[in-house]
Order: structure tokens, then sequence, then C-alpha cells
């Protein structure tokens, strides 16, 4: 099938033509290695790319599909995951140098429910060190395919360049404080972090355990639907996971918004926010009420007194996630990431019953706003992606620390675990995208699945991609 756009297909639209048979999982699967290797040495989105296995995986799919056996939408798909998860016999760095030579001898959960859907899995995708937000100076830094001086967020951004570009149908970031959310805005992709707990963290490296999320990111809504059907659902070896049911993620993703309540607190949402994304926000709002839904007024307290929490929790639980190697090799990792050990290091037990504190009154608040809507409206970061040039990404840590007004819109649901969906609302004056986000209650993944769905067919900002 000689089709220039086959890498920017969706998974729904890839799926119908392999299970159809115009398109085998080889084909497939052939055309986005060599779409890696044309591309990935410029964009550095991926770690490792195990070009071997996935052909392999991609000829028994093929085998099983002829057979007639074929296992649903995600069978011999080419997806891709975050290198924080295990992968038997493939090494799993988390973007240190410390762990170089790791490789697990089993699967994260993750991985093992994309083997049981029968996806191709083309490789492990890069990342900040650690999940945080430096790189360590022996790993690159992924290019953003929109602009390569502009930002790909952090610190699933392997995953945003990877899903923007083509480089794969389908893929795995992990959101701790924006990991999902600021790659996805940033690089115009569609994110979900789901409820904490959805989703089985076993085999994952953690940053903070306590905070860690793992969810898809993808080039459409249905598409993060179909992923996060697959990866979710309780599992044995993780007991944070938890025990409901999985619906049917995209069970009503054709009845769109009518009679739906969205909150919004315009002064939240629009304060020290770039003025085009603030307007863009604006203008789907008034959108999503042209749809048919209820637009409710609501009112958040200020919560940047509460975001203090963030990095000393974050900090504290990271130097626990690294104790094997933390602070017995400590000249391994590269400086932002030491720096961020050192301060975790430093936290007490006085210190993180304080944080923990302000993270369970943030979540209060935020449970009262939420008393009378079903989702929350805000953008999924404060700006479109700023240069990369002031992230100094191989720099220690600051000084003065992490700027948490970045994590604003993110931060507070990973305190309290809600899903979010950030979906594609806009290209800034500079032809970089701008990233909506909706907020929901826990588990309520297919009512975001339903909006996000409704939104697009009635906006054609996903359907945008990068020139390249």
């Amino acid at each position: 099938m000689a089709d220039e756009s086959l890498h920017y297909k969706t998974i729904s639209e890839l799926a119908w033509l392999i299970e159809s048979g115009e398109l085998s999982p080889v084909e497939a699967t052939s055309a986005q290695l060599d779409r890696i290797e044309a591309l990935d040495g410029q964009l550095k989105s991926y770690a490792t790319v195990m070009a071997d296995a996935a052909m392999a995986q991609a000829r028994d799919a093929e085998a099983e599909i002829t057979g007639g056996s074929y296992r649903g939408p995600l069978h011999g798909v080419p997806i891709a995951v975050k290198d924080l998860c295990f992968t038997t016999g493939v090494r799993t760095m988390g973007g240190t140098r410390v762990m170089a030579d790791f490789v697990p001898d089993f699967d994260a959960t993750v991985v093992s429910r994309f083997a049981a859907a029968g996806a191709v899995l083309l490789g492990k995708l890069n990342l900040t060190e650690g999940a945080m937000a430096g790189y360590n100076p022996d790993r690159g830094v992924p290019v953003n395919p929109w602009n390569a001086d502009a930002w790909s967020g952090a610190s699933s951004s392997g995953s945003g360049v990877a899903a923007a570009a083509g480089l794969c149908y389908g893929c795995l970031g992990s959101d701790t404080g924006g990991s999902i959310r600021f790659p996805s805005a940033s690089c115009g992709v569609v994110g979900i972090k789901p409820t904490w707990g959805r989703v089985s963290r076993y085999g994952v490296l953690a940053l903070a355990e306590s905070l860690d999320h793992v969810g898809p990111m993808t080039r459409s809504t249905a598409d993060a639907g179909l992923v996060l059907q697959a990866i979710a659902g309780a599992d044995p070896n993780d007991p944070t996971s938890l025990p409901n049911p999985v619906p049917d993620m995209l069970e009503s993703n054709d009845q769109g918004v009518a009679g739906l309540r969205f909150g919004f607190d315009e002064r939240y949402a629009t304060d020290e926010v770039d003025p085009e994304l603030a307007q863009a926000v604006k203008d789907s709002v008034k959108l999503l009420e042209e749809l048919g839904g209820e637009i409710v007024e609501v009112r958040l307290p200020a919560l940047e007194e509460y975001l203090a929490a963030w990095p000393v929790l974050c900090t504290a639980e990271a130097a626990l996630a690294h104790e094997a190697t933390y602070p017995s090799r400590r000249d391994e990792y590269g400086p932002w990431f030491m720096g961020w050990l050192d301060q975790g290091a430093a936290v007490t037990g006085v210190d993180y019953a304080r944080a923990n504190n302000l993270r369970a009154a943030c979540n209060g608040h935020i449970r009262d706003a939420f008393s009378g809507i079903d989702v929350l409206v805000t953008p999924s970061m404060p700006s479109r992606a700023f240069p990369v040039a002031d992230l100094a990404p191989f720099d220690p840590l600051p000084e003065e620390g992490l700027d948490m007004g970045l994590l604003r819109f993110t931060a507070p649901f990973d305190f309290n675990g809600a899903p979010t969906l950030s979906v594609p609302c806009g290209l800034s004056t500079d032809g970089l995208p701008l990233s909506l986000q909706f907020v929901g209650k826990h588990l309520q993944e297919p009512l975001l699945c339903r909006i996000g769905c409704a939104y697009e067919r009635a906006t054609e900002w996903h359907d945008l991609h990068p020139p390249v």
C-alpha cells in the first residue's frame, strides 16, 4: 500500500486496513521502521529501536490474522513505550547513565498487555533523566517536530515527538506532575492521564510512586481510548491498581456533549496564560456551549500555595525510588537530577508530613469545585512550547528550584489522581500547537473520551501534523 500519509493514520484507520487485509502488519511495521531510520537521527525520540523483534512480532500478527485469529484493534499495530517500562531482554535506562546496562528479565504489566492485544512494539522512547525535567548529558534531547527550537515537553518528550511525527501509531507516557500533558501540549497530540491506579505501574521505573500515572499518547481521542482499554485494569502484581472493572472506553463516543456540565473558571484558566492560548481555551468553551454543553462558572481558590508541596513529595519519593544507586553512585547522575535527588535526601519527616497535609487540602478544594459539574476545562499548560534553550536541559537544578507556575494546571490533578484528557485546540501565530485540558471525576475516562471525540468532530486541530 503506497500511501504517503500511512504514518499519520489513526490506530482506528490502520486497524480497519489490517483487519480487512488491505495492509499487513509486516508492511505497516516495515514502513514505520523505515521512517524511524530516516527521521529519528534528527528527532531523537527513540532510546532503543527494537527492529528485529518488531518484525518478528509483525510476522506473528500477520499469521494469526490471516489464520482467522484477530484479537482486536491493536493487533498488528506498531506502538512504542516510554523507556521506563521494563521489557524482557531489552535495556531500560530511564534517561539515566546509571541504568545504561540494566536489562530486565520480565515485562512491565503494560508491555504484557500490549503483547496480549497483539500490538507490535517498535521500541523504547526517550525521556528526561529519571522522568523529571533535566537530561543526562549522555542522552539526546528529543526535538519538537513542529519547530526544532521549541520545547518538546517533559518528561515523556520522546513519546510526544514520536506520536506527533508519525514514528509510532500510539505510545505510553507517564505523568507525575505533568509529564503526559506537557509533551502532548508541546507536540500537538492527545494524552490521557488516567485515574491513579487505573493502569498498573508494575515494572515501570518510579519517580514518585504516590503521584505516578501511566497513560496513552496518540493522535486522536479514540486512539487514546483504545490504548487505555488495552492497558487498564487490576493487576495482582500492583496492589495500588484499582479493582474496578474496565468499561468500554469508547461506548459513548458518538453521544456528543449535550447536557454535560463544563466547569470553567476564567480567572484560573486565563490569568498569566499566553494570550493566544487563553483565547483558544475561551473559544473552545464557547464551542462546547454551541454543541449543547452547559457552561458552569466555578471558582477555584489560588492553588499556588498548595503546589509548594509537590517538589517536597516528589524529591523525597524519588530518593526512595533510586536508593539502589543513590547516593552510592551519585556521580553517575546528570547535574539536574542529581540536584533533585540531593534535595529529596534532605527532606525531613516533618517536611513530608507538612507537604502531605497541603496536598490533602488542595484535594479538598478541587473536590468542592467539582460538586456541580461533570468536567473542568483548563489549558494543559500556561503557554505554547517555549524555546528549548530556556530550559538549559543539561544544566544543574536551579538554586531557586522548579518553576511551579508551569505545573499550575497539571500537578493538582496528580495530587488527587483525577483523570485528564489533553487535546490540541489551535496553533499559535508562530505555528506551535495549543492544548486544552478536560479534567474528570475519578474513573470517568469514558466520559472524557466522549467529550474529546465530540470536540474533534467539531474542530480540525487533531488533523494537523508537523512538517516532517
